[in-house]
């Protein structure tokens, strides 16, 4: 890197979600965004085939987090799930290293729950117990 600076660790990481109460996430993927080529042909010039650019494409978000008591999570699914969708903000906070600055945001805005997965259950198994969600957003931006 050009700058000397060392890249951030990707275990340093917050999920801020609007009227969620804090949650302890383990794992946050898909962080993505997908910009369509559309072929165009210029008129007299049949033989190159120029590029420009299209829609505008969001990956779906999948968070991992430990199960707990906390109902939050699973009342906003519910809620889509039963036709009232409840769009909310996301943050994905990146920390430096000492743990607690900030140094980038992802914000996914107008943020649903379009799936969920409960967490495996094996009665010799000593792990902490992992749920997914995974997120639709309708935009996307760096902070």
């Amino acid at each position: 890197m050009a700058s000397g600076m060392d890249p951030y660790g990707a275990f340093n990481f917050l999920l801020l979600i609007d009227g969620v109460a804090e949650g302890h996430f383990t794992e946050c993927t898909g962080l993505g965004m997908r910009i369509e080529a559309i072929d165009y042909r210029e008129a007299g010039n049949y033989q190159a085939v120029r590029r420009i650019p299209g829609r505008v494409e969001y990956s779906d978000v999948v968070l991992r987090y430990g199960l707990t008591d906390s109902l939050d999570l699973w009342n906003w699914l519910r809620s889509v799930a039963q036709g009232v969708v409840q769009r909310k903000n996301v943050s994905v906070v990146m920390l430096a290293s000492d743990g607690a600055t900030e140094a980038i945001r992802w914000n996914l805005l107008n943020a649903w729950p379009a799936e969920w997965r409960g967490a495996p259950l094996r009665a010799l198994s000593q792990e902490v117990a992992i749920e997914q969600m995974r997120l639709v957003c309708d935009e996307m931006n760096r902070a």
